[in-house]
This record gives C-alpha cells, structure tokens and sequence, in this order.
C-alpha cells in the first residue's frame, strides 16, 4: 500500500492587496503561484530561496495563519483528515494542536515577563490540552527535559538565556501539544554558527523521538543539506525544482538551483572561480517578468524563456523542475 502524503499542496496561490483603493478592487500581490507539493511523513522537507521568494508565506499558508487565495492544502495523519483551506474555528483550533511553528528570532519570540514554565504551557492551557495545574506542569517538565532544558531554567525569564537557549525554549513551546507537523521557519538563522549545529542536531533528535514531520525553511543550502532529506527551490512564489537533497546537490536541473549550490563557500581550492554569480536582484513580485520569472538573470535563456512559462515536469519519480532546458543543463554539470 502507498503511504499517503502528511501535507499535501495543490495548485496553492496567496495573495495580498497593494494598498487600498476607493473604487474597485486594490492590485493584488502574488506572493505564491501555483504551488504543489507533497511532504511524507516524517520527513524533513528543506524549501530554500532567497529573501522575498515566497518561502515564508507558503509555510504560513499550511498552517492557515496567511488567507489562501485558492488552491488546495489537505492534512492527513490517519487519526484526522482536513482541508486546511476550509477549516472553521472549531476544526481550525484541532488543526493547530497538529501543525506548529518556531519562529525564526528567539529574542523576539518569547514574551520577557513570562517565566519559561508559564512560555512553554501557554499553548496547553489556550487550547484547553489540560486540566489541571499539575497535569500542565508534567508535561512542560517532559516535552522540556526533551529540548535540553532542566527545572531551574523554567523559573528563569527569557533574558536570563543566550539565543541558542532561547530557541530550545521556543521549540519547546511549539512541541508541548504534541503535534505531528513542525514549521521551522529560518529557526538557527540568528544564531551563531557552533550554536546552529547544536540546534540542528537537537531538531533531528526530537523527530526520531516523536515521529515528527518538518518544513524547513531557510536560505542557507549548507544547513538544508545537513539536516534535510528531500529539497524543494523556490523563486519569487514559484517552485523551480525538488528533489531528494543528495540529487539535488550533485544534479540540479535548474540554473537557479545550480546559481545557490556554486555559492556554497568550498575549502576546495580547484573549486574557486566556479562560482554563478547571480546578477541583479530578485525581481518585485507586485510586477514579475513575463514567461520563465528567472529569465532575467538567466545564463541559460533563450527567447522562449521570456514568452513561456516552462511546465513544472518530473524528471524521474521524485525530481521535478520548471525550465524548459532542464535536460541540456545536465549536460552542462
């Protein structure tokens, strides 16, 4: 029997209006277009991108905390089934008891007049989880000594804490209503880099321990390819490709999945000189060019890229791509 999809995204597009207007309807910003994708249960699926590629919003539109334009997000972990898109406060408040997110700025995530006890069961008592004082107190006390953290840090305040301190006890918040889907949102972004490492190490314990599903997002390849198993790119609301994050490193089919991975820093020396250069600057998404969006800071693009949007085609069973010489790239490898 195949395994079913946790999440699953058809054909997903969020937008938001460009100011207001007094008569008729505002502009509207696609921040996403057209997005489907599939995440398998207990993986840790990678989206990397630059700033401003749409990353952000579409892990907000699968926990509905962005409005879905259109599209579909369906939720399926055997126990419950929802259209996310759909959902009413009721079934919206289950949702969230299954689908969390960690932020990316631990300093600015937690509140400084709550103790870490009072952070970290928030969620169980908003969402009613508990009854009692002392069942709350149990299960921040468990989900806590999992994220590394004893009994003197839940009396302490968050200023008491260094950032990778801080971030243990923001995943600790997410993860205290035992959910079954995380958002990591740029979560070691802030951090320094033996910091990020330990952060890391601890996210990938926690998904052995609770069976735990990821999105991972972030701009960092060297950090995705760490830590995840499979990788979608996106660009500017649009995905450009996925794949398995070891076929992906050694085969991108995509100049713009080829771009990021040259700029990966190499110790190698033979490796210098290698590098794309990605020219120029992401393009508006309030006025993106026409055909194939990354046309305009192409190496590869002839006149069809810039009348034609490429189809998004897989290239075997688990790589896909948007680019019309996907196959001559290969050849360029």
């Amino acid at each position: 029997m195949t395994e079913k999809p946790l999440i699953s995204i058809k054909q997903l597009n969020v937008e938001f209006p460009l100011g207001r207007t007094l008569f008729g309807k505002p502009p509207m910003l696609r921040a996403v277009n057209d997005v489907s994708l599939d995440i398998m249960p207990g993986q840790f699926y990678g989206l990397v991108g630059e700033s401003g590629s749409g990353k952000t919003t579409l892990g907000r539109a699968i926990l509905r905390a962005v409005p879905i334009t259109s599209g579909e997000i369906s939720f399926d972990n055997r126990d419950a089934n929802y259209n996310v898109g759909g959902l009413e406060k009721k079934d919206l408040n289950n949702y969230r008891k299954l689908a969390q997110l960690i932020f990316q700025d631990p300093y600015a995530a937690l509140s400084p007049r709550m103790t870490v006890r009072d952070i970290i069961a928030e969620p169980l008592e908003v969402m009613g989880l508990t009854q009692t004082r002392e069942e709350t107190d149990e299960r921040v006390r468990e989900i806590a000594a999992k994220c590394r953290l004893n009994l003197e840090h839940l009396r302490r305040f968050p200023h008491a804490f260094s950032g990778g301190q801080r971030q243990r006890i923001s995943i600790a918040r997410a993860l205290v209503c035992n959910p079954n889907f995380v958002v990591a949102d740029e979560s070691v972004a802030a951090l320094d880099v033996s910091i990020q490492a330990d952060i890391l190490n601890l996210l990938l314990s926690l998904q052995n321990q609770l069976g735990l599903t990821f999105l991972f997002i972030s701009h960092d390849l060297s950090v995705v390819a760490h830590i995840c198993d499979h990788v979608a790119v996106m660009y500017l609301g649009t995905l450009v490709e996925s794949a398995p994050t070891r076929k992906l490193f050694d085969n991108p089919r995509h100049p713009y999945t080829k771009a990021l991975l040259s700029a990966i820093p190499s110790l190698d020396p033979d490796d210098s000189g290698k590098a794309q250069k990605l020219e120029g600057e992401i393009p508006s998404p309030a006025n993106p060019p026409s055909g194939c969006k990354f046309h305009t800071r192409c190496h590869f693009a002839e006149e069809r890229c810039r009348k034609e949007v490429p189809e998004w085609r897989k290239l075997d069973k688990r790589h896909s791509v948007a680019c019309h010489f996907a196959e001559k790239l290969a050849s360029t490898q």
